[in-house]
């Protein structure tokens, strides 16, 4: 049907109303509440909503943002030292200048025919995350961490045929939330105990958890409250021994100075990439990785796309393309796909590996070295000021450690509050989600942090505290 000479939204297509009449009266209905009619009538909002009142033109509209978003205080303006799952790094410019190429700017992985390079870029990207991680094959990133350790679960799961599974108990309690959500049902998750003066895995509650029911034991290294989690050996042979699967969360960013999980048991890697060249964006950059051993047992459970190298007919060319494309939700019939995978943050994949291959394995290096020096000298810094341990556990950290602050008379939230004064984001407030803490704080010290930027934060807490 074509209709002429009627005025439509810019933005809303058909949302003229003489134009929804002619529609409704093709389809025979009388309004646009008959489309909904199985909707009870006690859930329906009989009231308009509170909402301001529309802009009436895209520059007011503008105007109306760009003042709203003006309240906001960034980390351009405020030093940061938040981090619990996106972290504050710094992001080489040629990470966005790539990311921004119209032939890239998608959060798909492609297709072949709107190809441009995107399949040999993700290549690119799996091989080098590959080689950080020292596995075989690495996927096309799922939405962020969360999903991809449970996505992680979910395949240990379908290859021993177990439903049960066991994870960390310093796991981040929203990345959990996440977990259990995505599991459910099928997998269930119990959480161990882990103890409460170095923060590791309490490995006699482990053994007594252990059986031949369970999947795959979960644990993070480093850890969501920073320290290193040294026993990973050990935890994985224990896991082994009842025929489970070791499933490892990491921080790719510390994987210049330490072991990765491949070294210690893992078969299955997970995390973020997001310390990779990626901005936090307001919590909205992150991108999980999974990654496995090239065994036809873990291959083929991967529900998310994957890229390999052929060579074509014409000698020593090669093409790039999916691998096992069957495995996936939208590559057979979608009631026999491992799990539904829709859009993915293939575009983030592409950065991670720019930043990869800038930095290199000394340039690793050098940021996990930097890394950890400033977080030491943080916490040693901090150790100075009456009530206050700089590090509730006594294991060593990377990036992030847990200050106590029980000795201050002080909750972490009063002194976040003033440290917002100050111009200064402290740390995560751990107090709801690790009661058992008491009054502690989830602080992040990463290569951006000027030895200025810390002493500001230890003269700021330390006038708070002592006054």
């Amino acid at each position: 049907m074509t209709i002429r000479g009627y005025k439509n939204h810019p933005y809303i297509p058909n949302s003229d109303e003489e134009i929804q009449k002619l529609m409704l009266k093709e389809i025979g209905l009388e309004n646009l509440e008959d489309l909904h009619k199985e909707i009870p009538e006690e859930l329906k909002l009989k009231s308009n909503m509170n909402l301001p009142k529309p802009y009436k033109s895209e520059y007011e509209l503008k105007r109306g943002i760009d003042s709203i978003l003006k309240k906001n205080k960034t980390c351009k303006e405020y030093i940061n030292f938040l981090g619990a799952g996106c972290w504050q790094h710094y992001v080489p410019a040629v990470c966005d200048e790539i990311n921004s190429r119209s032939e890239f700017l998608t959060a798909y992985a492609g297709e072949p025919y709107n190809d441009h390079g995107r399949f040999q870029t993700l290549f690119e990207y799996e091989s080098l995350v590959a080689e950080l991680v020292d596995m075989d094959v690495v996927n096309v990133p799922t939405f962020d961490w969360p999903q991809a350790a449970a996505t992680s679960l979910r395949m240990a799961s379908r290859i021993t045929g177990r439903r049960e599974v066991l994870v960390v108990g310093t796991i981040d309690k929203d990345k959990l939330m996440i977990m259990k959500n995505y599991c459910d049902p099928g997998v269930n998750i119990t959480l161990v105990e882990y103890d409460k003066e170095t923060g590791k895995m309490d490995l006699e509650d482990l053994k007594s958890r252990l059986s031949n029911e369970i999947a795959a034991v979960y644990f993070e290294n480093p850890s969501f409250l920073g320290f290193i989690e040294d026993q990973g050996e050990m935890i994985s042979k224990l896991a082994h021994d009842v025929g489970a699967i070791s499933v490892v969360g990491v921080d790719p960013s510390s994987l210049g100075v330490l072991a990765p999980p491949s070294h210690y048991g893992a078969d299955i890697i997970c995390g973020d990439l997001q310390p990779l060249g990626i901005h936090m964006n307001y919590g909205g950059g992150q991108s999980g990785f999974i990654s496995t051993r090239d065994e036809e047992k873990f291959v083929m459970e991967f529900p998310s796309r994957l890229f390999g190298v052929a060579p074509t007919i014409k000698e020593g060319e090669y093409g790039f393309g999916d691998i096992a494309y069957e495995r996936t939700s939208f590559g057979n019939l979608r009631e026999k796909g491992k799990e539904y995978v829709g859009t993915q943050t293939a575009l983030w994949g592409i950065t991670a590996g720019v930043y990869l291959s800038l930095m290199g394995p000394h340039g690793m290096y050098e940021l996990g070295q930097n890394i950890m020096q400033k977080s030491l000298y943080a916490i040693g810094e901090l150790n100075k000021i009456n009530g206050i341990k700089g590090s509730r556990f006594s294991s060593i950290g990377f990036k992030e450690f847990v200050v106590d602050f029980n000795g201050t008379g002080k909750t972490v939230a009063e002194i976040n509050k003033e440290l917002l004064e100050k111009g200064v984001f402290g740390g995560k407030d751990l107090s709801k989600d690790f009661p058992e803490l008491g009054q502690c704080s989830l602080y992040c010290v990463t290569e951006i942090h000027l030895k200025e930027d810390i002493d500001k934060l230890v003269m700021d807490i330390k006038e708070i505290v002592e006054r």
